[in-house]
């Protein structure tokens, strides 16, 4: 017996090297495409046009494109390395964009900013997870199209995911839902800009409280001007802030009955990143780093959500799409409307408080 279990063991480890340095070979590969996919998708993003959409959402067109298109062999395993860009280094990213919040500057802009988000979150995530409903799409589907709408889009998207154990195919297909309304709503704000009975400060919130992506609240806001752009972001801001207590509802509701089903539960119930992100936001807000440094891990951040994102759109297939129809983009659009159509409230509360 203990000759033929060395035999045995004699047998099995040559073959386990070579599968080993394939592993190796299809992380490195992988990271590798995601790596200029994203740098592809920021020199696309300096051009004129392409601002509007920003890096993240050329990242993850980028990436569709490619996992639709080209097929590499199996053998490559670079699946290895684009779901490790789309799980680790997209968490990495999210906990980086904590650089880009300062509590003490929302602060101090007063009441209102926090009241507009917290009205625009409840509002957008009730409403949308209601349509989800009527439309009997996937409730966790609908869950990431609610916070993706009514928070930060992608990075909304893909900080909630873990909570509520989605599909993979499910985050990329909210994911792409979002940033392209996003974008649409980007070019319909600034072409509108002239037309609208708005100062520039009320027009950088109002885009600064419906928009989806950063990005898109960023290019959309430049024809409000300075004053436009800053109330813009600083509303943005807001609405990223109240990620962390809206994961934390999210994780209290979702998880409740598999939390009634175990004597103990261990497991963290949000993920271990948005902590990260909260720390980072505090040692931002305290300004415990240089801003040199900050400049360079926003960048850093940028980036690898960006490679994220590739990763993500890889995994996108015309398939899914397919399979899930024409119902989840309804919810989409009619909960973005419906996030529009209560602007004017936003705008008087805006206005009373200024």
């Amino acid at each position: 017996m203990r000759q033929l279990g060395a035999e045995k063991i004699l047998y099995l480890e040559p073959m386990g090297e070579p599968e080993q340095k394939r592993d190796y070979r299809g992380y490195a590969i992988g990271i590798l495409v995601t790596f200029v996919f994203a740098v592809i998708a920021g020199q696309i993003a300096a051009l004129p046009f392409f601002s509007i959409m920003g890096i993240m959402i050329l990242s993850i067109l980028l990436g569709a494109l490619w996992g639709n298109i080209v097929a590499l062999p199996k053998s490559l395993n670079i699946g290895l390395g684009t779901n490790f860009s789309s799980k680790f280094l997209l968490r990495a990213g999210i906990i980086l964009l904590g650089f880009r919040l300062n509590f003490a500057d929302i602060s101090s802009a007063g009441p209102s900013i926090l009241i507009i988000d917290a009205l625009v979150i409840s509002f957008t995530m009730i409403f949308i997870l209601s349509l989800g409903k009527a439309f009997q799409i996937d409730r966790n589907l609908a869950m990431l199209l609610a916070a993706g709408t009514a928070i930060c889009g992608a990075a909304a998207i893909v900080a909630i995911a873990p909570i509520i154990q989605n599909k993979k195919e499910q985050t990329a297909i909210a994911v792409s839902c979002i940033a392209v309304l996003g974008t649409i709503g980007a070019v319909l704000f600034i072409f509108l800009f002239p037309y609208l009975p708005l100062n520039e400060s009320e027009f950088g919130m109002l885009v600064g409280a419906t928009l989806h992506e950063l990005a898109h609240v960023v290019a959309a806001s430049v024809p409000g001007g300075d004053a436009g752009s800053e109330t813009a972001i600083l509303v943005k801001l807001g609405r990223v802030i109240l990620l962390i207590p809206v994961a934390l509802i999210i994780s209290f509701f979702m998880n409740r009955k598999e939390r009634a089903h175990q004597e103990t539960d261990r497991k963290l119930p949000i993920p271990w990143f948005i902590f990260g992100f909260l720390f980072v936001s505090l040692i931002n807000t305290f300004q415990l780093v240089p801003e040199k440094i900050t400049e360079v891990l926003l960048l850093l951040s940028t980036y690898l959500l960006a490679m994220g994102m590739v990763g993500l759109g890889i995994n996108i297939k015309y398939a899914d799409f397919v399979k899930v129809g024409i119902k989840p983009i309804g919810v989409a659009v009619i909960g973005f409307l419906g996030l529009l159509a209560i602007t004017p409230v936003l705008l008087w509360i805006f206005r009373f408080f200024s």
